[in-house]
């Protein structure tokens, strides 16, 4: 019979695009990554993979049966948890937002390993459409993301961990400036609209018919963060979990109005057994103390 190692690496070596960086996720040699693929294609009869240089990307057989390959996989982890008895253990496959893989992520995951070691859980960063996509894919158990801006299927399961207030982001020196008027006059630097965070804030504004000098759009919320300490324009951003880049010099000024937070939380299928490892991982992120909210969110840093 197949063995669903061999179905794990092909899929791992069409994620990452590599063998070399599909052997370190794996934790196995390129050799052995090698080794599989090899065995794989003689069972299946075809080659799967097409390599050029160092790359390598999936044959028309290889797309064919990715799909059922991933399909194949989650059902193997589930008949695998639904087989143990108490506690949940093995691996869970959590997807998690940049932010929240610093601010939230780690003490959650140490608590988790003092409470429940038999958890070994694989962490993978993303934005938040991406980790949805994954999730409705199969390839990811739960994600930690930026709740959906349309209504969640009933097949899922979502439990808000942080609700963080969008604020005015500007330098140090500014913050005895009223909000609405930075706005008006100074540089945009806008929070990438392709998130859904960064739409948020774009619908706040178009709702306010605010149309700020838009001077650039970035995705990583820490590199607004540096944009703003040097001066070189406003943003409107989502109070995140620290930490927050070292050395900053920034004001969090309060936006008038009600301005819709940006609200993170834990998704993941109502089917199958990854809803008891998610719900503990739930457990150990609001012991951890990060989930809430900031309690201040005019503080200058």
């Amino acid at each position: 019979m197949m063995d669903t190692r061999f179905l794990e690496t092909f899929v791992a070596v069409v994620e990452h695009g590599s063998l070399a960086e599909a052997a370190r996720r794996l934790g196995v040699t390129p050799a052995a990554v090698a080794q599989r693929m090899r065995a794989l294609e003689a069972e299946i009869g075809a080659p799967l993979i097409l390599r050029a240089g160092r790359q390598v990307r999936p044959s028309d057989a290889g797309r064919a049966i990715l799909a059922r390959s991933r399909r194949l996989l989650v059902d193997v982890r589930r008949l695998a948890a639904a087989a143990r008895a108490g506690p949940p253990v093995g691996e869970m496959r959590l997807g998690v937002i940049s932010t929240a893989l610093t601010g939230l992520v780690p003490g959650a995951l140490r608590d988790l390993s003092d409470t429940i070691p038999g958890i070994d859980v694989f962490v993978l960063p993303g934005t938040s459409p991406d980790l949805y996509d994954a999730l409705s894919a199969g390839r990811i158990d739960a994600a930690l993301l930026v709740r959906p801006p349309f209504a969640i299927p009933k097949t899922l399961e979502w439990h808000l961990a942080r609700s963080e207030p969008m604020v005015l982001l500007c330098a140090a020196e500014r913050a005895s400036t009223d909000a609405m008027t930075l706005l008006r006059t100074r540089p945009f630097i806008r929070y990438d609209r392709s998130n859904w965070g960064g739409r948020i804030i774009d619908a706040w504004m178009k709702a306010r018919r605010l149309a700020p000098r838009d001077w650039l759009e970035l995705d990583q919320l820490e590199a607004i963060a540096v944009m703003v300490d040097r001066d070189l324009g406003v943003s409107i951003v989502p109070d995140w979990a620290p930490p927050w880049p070292e050395g900053l010099r920034v004001a969090r000024l309060p936006l008038p109005g009600a301005a819709p937070p940006r609200r993170i939380g834990l998704l993941w299928p109502r089917s199958g057994t990854s809803g008891r490892a998610a719900m503990l991982f739930l457990e150990a992120l609001r012991r951890s103390g990060a989930a809430g909210g900031p309690a201040d969110h005019a503080a200058t840093r």
